[in-house]
Formats: structure tokens, C-alpha cells, sequence
């Protein structure tokens, strides 16, 4: 019997969670697209194998893998979303939408001890995300995802949520191959068709879009944005095959430092909420990535008697990330959100300078998002010499 000829390089593309900051990768995905283009790939062939994708970056993930047959219209249909975003795409942001949720949400908390009328039926979150369903039904063609995984264009697709319910972080998974499900230290995987209802899960910001229940095992579980307790965001790619992955950040890996302008004030509420979904969104990634850093430099120096010995495989790796403090764009575009979400905004200290953190994750307006885009676009023509040796070209 002949030797067995080596298994292709599967290339996982990870994009990570941050609401309006997804707009970012959009911007990367077109600069990789015109590189491989320039560098003589056809506009229309998918580099990637496996797409993966947590909140915002789960839904630009799941677009892009409707059209796998077309990696240049998935680019392109992303662009014209996000250079044409807008607030009332996503979240209400009318008088009515907002007093029903926000202002409600606000009072609950400041004096639902008072109002009794709500513990019965309490506001679920500080913004209602109605819009957002149907700005996916016009993102999305899952028939077409069906067709490109069943035509080997596209080995997998996961999308990731976290249950409020049982506590456990949860990895949607779509592929055409048998792939085990893989369960880790309160990490399950769980084979499924993905749906709409997954994205709203996986991008429900805490407290900031409501909880949405899922099915998981026959049993109905609430879900909030994949980023929570996602201990080790770049795992599902490689649990699904890839050998080598591309990692969009959303901020800090490559920002330069904070540089605070004279003695500190006591934080604002929008202070400590942006603080926190940083934390959410930003950390494990960051922490992630240091750890496959280490992973791969041990095994470059082990002798090949001991790599036969260990389960651990090397996974290459490139990653882009913002070189700009994205809190600090978001800044400069505050004023183009409608007038009720700033005054909402307003009264947690978001629309100032040291809040804009929580505006940075809110700020679904073209100004902002467009500007993104030309970040992503800048940074990644930056590294165009490692965008061809990552893909081998």
C-alpha cells in the first residue's frame, strides 16, 4: 500500500465579538480581497475552510459563509451594509422604542422597588434589537450556506452564545462532515443548523439587547453574546480542522496605550459599562492568542521523538487589529447618533470623552462605521508581505 498523501491545510478566519466595531473587519476582509486579488487569486475563491464568528463578528462570519461560492459579492454585500449603516437598523431608536425600553429599563432600576406594576413583566434590556431581525433576513441566504457546505466550497461555520441559563459557553456548529462535538471545562459544542435566532443570541450585548432563547438538547436555555465566558476564542477553529488561522481583533491587541489627561475623576457609569464589555469582548481574545503564541514556541523546540508523543499540533497564525484607539474614533462621531439615543447615552456619562467605550460598541452610524472600514483597510495593506505568506501566495 502506497504512502497516504498528507491532508490539505485547512485556514480558519476567526472574527471576534464588539458590536458597531465589527465594522473594522469588514474593512480587513476587503484589503485581503484585493491582495489575493492583485497577487492573482480569482475575486470569486474563498481562502477560508472554516468561519467562525462571536456577537457582530458572528454575523459578518455567517454572511460571508452564505457566499462562499463568492468571496468578492460576500466582501462587497458587507460593504454595502455597514457603508450604509445605520442606528434604526439595529436597535429602535424613536421616542416610543426608546421610553419602552431604555427609559423604562433606567427607571426599573433606580425605582422598580416603587413600581410594582413592572415585577411582573420587568424591561429584559436598556435597548430593543427588533430591527436587527430583519436587517439580518437581508444580510443572510442560509440556503445558499447549505448548498456551498454541501459542495465542499466551505468545511465549516461556527457562532458561538452564552447560556444566562445553565452557565456554559455554547459553539454552534454547521459543517457537511461528521465532526465530533467537543465539550471542555463549561465549553460545549453542539452540530446545528445555524439560524438567524443564533446571531441575535450570539451579538445580545449584556444588558443592552435582551437574552434569547435557544434549544439546546430538547430544552429551551436564554442566551446572551458569545464573548461571555468565552475562554478560548480561536479553539473552535481549530477543534474543526484548522491548522492555520486568521484572527481580526476589535481593539487593544495593536492600540496604543491609554494616556489619561490629569488626576483622575470618579468613573462614570458609562465608564465602568465600557470598561467591562472590553473585558468581555477584548481580554480572552488577547489572552488567547498569547497562549497559542507559547503553545507553538514549545513545540519548536521539542525533538520530534516527544511531538509524537503529544496531541498538540502547531497552528499558524496572523493576526490584524486596530492601530487606533477605537474609543477614541467613536469620540468624534457621537453627534451622529439620533438625538434620543444621545440623550439616553447622556445620562450614563456616554457621550463624553472617558465613556465613549459604551459608545464604541453602540455607534451603528455610517460616520463612524465607514471610517472602521478605512482603518481595517489601512492596517491590513500594512501587513500585505504577511497576508501572502499566511496564504501562500
Amino acid at each position: 500500500m502506497g504512502l497516504h498523501q498528507a491532508l490539505p491545510k485547512k485556514t480558519g478566519l476567526i472574527l471576534s465579538g464588539g458590536g458597531a466595531r465589527a465594522a473594522y473587519q469588514v474593512g480587513v476582509l476587503q484589503a485581503i480581497s484585493q491582495i489575493l486579488w492583485e497577487a492573482g487569486w480569482p475575486p470569486s475563491r474563498n481562502p477560508f475552510d472554516i468561519i467562525c464568528g462571536t456577537s457582530a463578528g458572528a454575523i459578518n462570519a455567517t454572511a460571508l459563509a452564505c457566499r462562499a461560492d463568492n468571496f468578492g459579492e460576500g466582501v462587497q454585500k458587507l460593504l454595502d451594509v455597514w457603508e450604509n449603516m445605520t442606528v434604526a437598523q439595529v436597535y429602535r431608536a424613536d421616542s416610543l422604542g426608546v421610553l419602552r425600553s431604555g427609559a423604562r429599563w433606567l427607571s426599573l432600576l433606580s425605582f422598580g422597588w416603587l413600581l410594582r406594576k413592572w415585577r411582573a413583566a420587568p424591561p429584559t434590556s436598556l435597548l430593543d434589537n427588533t430591527p436587527l431581525v430583519g436587517l439580518l433576513h437581508r444580510m443572510l441566504d442560509l440556503p445558499r450556506l447549505d448548498a456551498a457546505l454541501a459542495d465542499g466550497l466551505l468545511h465549516a461555520l461556527a457562532v458561538t452564545a452564552s447560556s444566562y441559563s445553565a452557565g456554559n459557553h455554547l459553539t454552534f456548529y454547521q459543517t457537511a462532515a461528521e465532526i465530533e462535538p467537543w465539550v471542555r471545562m463549561q465549553r460545549i459544542a453542539l452540530q446545528d443548523q445555524i439560524g438567524v435566532e443564533h446571531l441575535l443570541a450570539s451579538s445580545a450585548i449584556p444588558f443592552i439587547f435582551p437574552a434569547v432563547p435557544l434549544y439546546t438538547g430538547g430544552h429551551r436555555e436564554y442566551c446572551g453574546d458569545g464573548s461571555m465566558r468565552q475562554l478560548a476564542p480561536i479553539s473552535p477553529a481549530i477543534h474543526l480542522g484548522a491548522s492555520k488561522v486568521l484572527v481580526v481583533g476589535a481593539g487593544r491587541l495593536s492600540e496604543p496605550a491609554h494616556e489619561a489627561a490629569g488626576a483622575a475623576r470618579y468613573p462614570s457609569l458609562a465608564q465602568i459599562a465600557g470598561h467591562a464589555l472590553s473585558s468581555i469582548f477584548l481580554d480572552s481574545l488577547a489572552v488567547d492568542i498569547e497562549r497559542l503564541n507559547r503553545i507553538n514556541l514549545t513545540l519548536s523546540v521539542l525533538p520530534p521523538e516527544y511531538l509524537g508523543k503529544t496531541p498538540l499540533k502547531p497552528v499558524e497564525l496572523l493576526v490584524i487589529a486596530p492601530s487606533e484607539r477605537l474609543d477614541d474614533i467613536a469620540s468624534r462621531h457621537i453627534a451622529s447618533l439620533p438625538g434620543t439615543i444621545r440623550t439616553l447615552l447622556s445620562s450614563l456619562g456616554a457621550t463624553e470623552a472617558r465613556g465613549s467605550a459604551l459608545a464604541s460598541y453602540l455607534l451603528f452610524e455610517a460616520s463612524y462605521t465607514c471610517e472602521l472600514i478605512g482603518l481595517g483597510q489601512r492596517d491590513t495593506r500594512a501587513r500585505r508581505d504577511d497576508v501572502l505568506a499566511f496564504f501562500g501566495s
